[in-house]
């Protein structure tokens, strides 16, 4: 059995995650491939992911890139979690894992409509004419928000409440939940924001105007296989368990996938991993590397055995629901967090000496950020305890 050491599986990160300076690049949609998909759960991550791993791109780039050549797109997919993925590894992530997550959205909206009395008696058919329309409306419309669609389709303000009797219970109209369900479906796309590259507020387009023949179906089982391969060439190698934790599939699925796909055992410092079988060729370290990635970027959420880079440090940079923070890396490891202040500073702490070297680069990285950020103040959705200090 082959053996990796963490000084190996670091090496790897830095060249495969396009961290290590000579490894950087102003490809935005190649940046998304060499992670497999950009987390996107906080808008702004999306684009501080691709600042740390680019040369001279701006925010500008990004947009581009997602809304004008439309080379990424951005979906619902593993975990139920929002990213930004590469067009080309849309059906990929629709069979792999949309697909089984509108099945899922559509079982939970009936029920809360069927609770409501909505459909007499039909909610199957009354659900699925109330997309048609919606679909045709956004159509014809070219790009919308959910109040304009809304407007063309009465049926989307319809009032349900999702937990009757409760203290909290309060009506809310289905706009989002049809929406939602049409994304989940591959049938629309979440388009151009409602203001900065921040914001959380979109547009919604056909997914034709980013595959303009729709999304091109796929056997699941062929699909799993193949988002496992892109996942095992940038992460790997691996547990079975990170596999299974990052897709949000069962084992057996995970397992059937792996069948699928030549893979070899690989011993990782007593755990067992796995990697491609026609990647099992050294990596040379590029040297040392300084980078500051932001909250939940893809790199630290990208395994769940997560103390070969991180240490000690997850109490300061983690919350209580498992996302991480802005986060400092010197040489493929944790070693502090970083937060933008209101007035634009760029506040850092390292949690452990990692001499001058390394304090040297890690400020010419931080230097990057403001001009990067320009009049933007980003404050990640899931605030972390050494985040908040910095920003105090």
């Amino acid at each position: 059995m082959r053996s990796i050491t963490t000084a190996e599986r670091r090496a790897r990160l830095a060249i495969r995650h396009r961290l290590a300076t000579a490894a950087r690049t102003d490809d935005v949609a190649e940046i998304a491939r060499s992670l497999v998909a950009l987390h996107a759960t906080d808008p702004a991550t999306v684009f501080l992911s691709v600042a740390a791993r680019s040369r001279t791109a701006t925010p500008g780039l990004v947009e581009k890139a997602l809304y004008d050549d439309r080379t990424l797109l951005r979906m619902l997919a593993m975990r139920r979690t929002m990213f930004v993925v590469p067009v080309e590894l849309v059906p990929v992530l629709q069979a792999s894992c949309a697909d089984a997550l509108a099945v899922k959205q559509r079982r939970t909206y009936s029920r809360f409509l069927e609770q409501a009395g909505v459909g007499d008696g039909d909610i199957d058919g009354w659900w699925r004419d109330v997309e048609n329309a919606t679909h045709a409306a956004l159509l014809a419309r070219g790009e919308a928000t959910g109040a304009q669609l809304s407007k063309d389709e009465p049926r989307l303000r319809t009032q349900v409440d999702p937990a009757p009797g409760k203290s909290y219970s309060k009506p809310i109209g289905i706009t989002t939940w049809v929406l939602v369900t049409l994304g989940v479906e591959g049938r629309i796309v979440r388009g151009r924001p409602n203001g900065s590259w921040i914001s959380s507020q979109y547009k919604w387009s056909p997914v034709e105007a980013w595959l303009p023949g729709g999304v091109p179906e796929m056997p699941a089982d062929e699909a799993r296989a193949a988002l496992l391969r892109d996942w095992l060439w940038s992460f790997g190698p691996a547990p079975v368990s990170d596999l299974k934790w990052w897709t949000g599939w069962t084992l057996g699925d995970v397992k059937k996938a792996l069948a699928l796909l030549d893979v070899t055992e690989v011993d990782l410092s007593g755990t067992t991993g796995l990697l491609l079988a026609d990647d099992l060729e050294p990596v040379t370290a590029p040297g040392p590397w300084a980078s500051l990635l932001p909250a939940l970027d893809p790199t630290p959420m990208g395994w769940q055995a997560r103390s070969w880079y991180l240490g000690d440090h997850g109490p300061a940079l983690f919350d209580k629901n498992g996302n991480i923070g802005p986060t400092i890396w010197w040489d493929g490891r944790i070693v502090g967090g970083w937060a933008q202040r209101k007035d634009g500073e760029i506040a850092m702490r390292l949690l452990e000496d990692v001499g001058a070297e390394a304090k040297a680069a890690i400020e010419a990285e931080a230097a990057r950020l403001p001009g990067w950020y320009g009049d933007v103040r980003a404050t990640p959705r899931f605030r972390t305890p050494l985040e908040r200090e910095l920003t105090t």
